[in-house]
């Protein structure tokens, strides 16, 4: 019986150790909580009353606060914490590791020994600011001192990246729900999904890391601007055209990148897309909405306890698309919006007088 330690304690993270509760294999499941109100209640009454209301946490979910208890003889880390926390919690997990390593524990004779049979699995969907790098990114960068030796680069370090259309209240009611896991490593990736599939969960594996990342990043821009569509009262023709040339540019990026067309044809782009620019649970879809309103940003985002991860990566995408000569039009409009106090009808406004051109 594997142990899956839940590293952040968000809706996504709570939804998805109800989710592996309920998967074909029997895990041993620890769900690590930041926030000690969300703590408090999850240790009470079994419910994430903050993140996931009216959804039970199973009673052999195993809830702590301490991160060391949540890593314990782990077989697999699955990362669900908001990508502007990312680096640091990645760098709690490499130090726990090097730790327990130095310890000199029976299944942890070097850091490059047992660690090596560990899986990272990353379900945040961002990009982060400054570095412009992927989740995956991130954490490989982060986690690569546990995997090496004497200064070596490392070796054996086994990531994938979990994504796809999955709002979290949905996936902890247990509604049919299929998502992307997706590794460079074929092993990994049929691994996880063995691992995660349920009755109600059901996984396709992936090679196309980049693709799949950018996919579940990008298209939290977009959502954004669905919003805004439908805050100032644009009809669905506007929001057809929205998303479908929404899609066109998140794949250019991907594609420029080294992702592949099809992936962001898939689950992880235009499933991911279509629920987050259209599902009234979007957490960037709102945002964009209350934009669209009238609302200031700041306003806006001082209601909210989730993060829409959308603000945060318009500029890092904004960026990594001028780095590598892809127009990105509707993302520099959010940025426009979000960034520089552009009104949002002039945004919309933008996008339909640009230069004429052939699709």
């Amino acid at each position: 019986m594997k142990k899956i330690a839940i590293v952040g304690a968000g809706s996504c993270g709570t939804a998805l150790a109800i989710a592996l509760s309920r998967s074909r294999r029997p895990h041993r499941i620890s769900l690590w909580v930041h926030g000690a109100d969300v703590l408090e209640a999850l240790r009470a009454r079994r419910e994430n009353s903050i993140y996931l209301p009216g959804m039970r946490v199973p009673d052999d979910v195993a809830i702590t606060g301490a991160l060391d208890e949540a890593l314990e003889n782990v077989d697999i880390v699955l990362g669900a914490m908001p990508s502007v926390h990312a680096r640091a919690v990645y760098g709690g997990v490499v130090r726990y590791l090097q730790s327990a390593a130095c310890a000199g524990l029976p299944d942890r004779s070097t850091a490059a020994g047992r660690s090596r049979d560990i899986i990272f699995v990353s379900a945040t969907k961002g990009i982060e600011t400054g570095s412009l790098k992927r989740m995956t990114e991130v954490a490989a960068e982060v986690l690569a001192p546990a995997f090496s030796e004497s200064g070596s680069s490392p070796r054996g370090l086994r990531v994938a990246a979990l994504s796809g259309p999955s709002f979290a209240l949905e996936v902890a009611r247990g509604d049919p729900t299929a998502v992307v896991i997706a590794s460079a490593d074929a092993g990994v990736a049929a691994s996880v999904q063995e691992e995660f599939s349920g009755p109600t969960l059901r996984l396709y594996t992936n090679d196309d890391v980049i693709g799949t990342e950018l996919g579940g990043a990008v298209k939290n821009v977009i959502a954004i601007a669905a919003g805004v569509c439908a805050g100032l009262g644009l009809g669905s023709n506007s929001m057809a055209s929205l998303v479908t040339r929404g899609l066109a540019e998140m794949t250019r990026l991907a594609i420029a990148l080294g992702g592949r067309r099809d992936t962001l044809a898939g689950l992880a782009g235009l499933g991911d897309l279509i629920l987050t620019a259209t599902g009234t649970l979007s957490r960037n879809r709102a945002v964009g909405v209350q934009l669209g309103q009238g609302r200031r940003l700041a306003d806006i985002l001082g209601g909210m306890r989730m993060v829409a991860e959308g603000v945060g990566t318009t500029a890092a995408a904004l960026e990594l698309g001028k780095r590598h000569g892809i127009e990105m039009p509707i993302t520099e409009q959010m940025h426009a919006v979000l960034d520089q106090g552009r009104e949002p009808r002039d945004a919309m406004r933008e996008l339909m007088e640009r230069r004429l051109k052939q699709e």
